[in-house]
Formats: C-alpha cells, sequence, structure tokens
C-alpha cells in the first residue's frame, strides 16, 4: 500500500471526521487523524472480525472515518472538550 493512498484517504476522513465532531484543524491536523483513525479502525474492525485498511476503496475511507471519530471522541474526553 502507498504512503499516498493513506495520505489522501486519511486527510480525506480527518476532514470529515473533523466537520462531524465540530472541530476545527489545518490540513496536517486533518491528514495525522485520518491516518491515526485509519490505524484506530483497522484495529476495531478486526476486533469485530472485519476487515480493515485494504487500499484505495470505499471500505477504507468508511474504516478511517470510524477510527478518527473514535479518535476525536477519545481526545476530546480526555481534554475535557465537549463538542
Amino acid at each position: 500500500m502507498s504512503i499516498i493512498v493513506w495520505i489522501v484517504i486519511g486527510g480525506l476522513a480527518g476532514w470529515i471526521a473533523n466537520m462531524l465532531m465540530k472541530t476545527d484543524g489545518s490540513l496536517v491536523k486533518n491528514v495525522v487523524t485520518g491516518v491515526v483513525g485509519a490505524l484506530v479502525g483497522g484495529f476495531v474492525m478486526s476486533f469485530f472480525g472485519a476487515a480493515g485498511f485494504t487500499g484505495f476503496n470505499l471500505w477504507s475511507f468508511v474504516v478511517a472515518l470510524v477510527g478518527s471519530v473514535i479518535l476525536i471522541a477519545v481526545i476530546n474526553v480526555l481534554t475535557g472538550k465537549r463538542a
């Protein structure tokens, strides 16, 4: 899997997750949130028996988006911020 795929899907997933969770962020924050979210989402999906991040497709975007939302929610709980 190419690093460019991770950056593109991570950037889109991080951007959408930031909009859903009503947080703000720069392009770099969106990409980092999306890439780390893809890792978190892959772990969560494999825990439930589903495939994780599989490449440049819709399923990988959904996995990254779910992981990004989980990541932002956990960070908000730890820092005491509210959406």
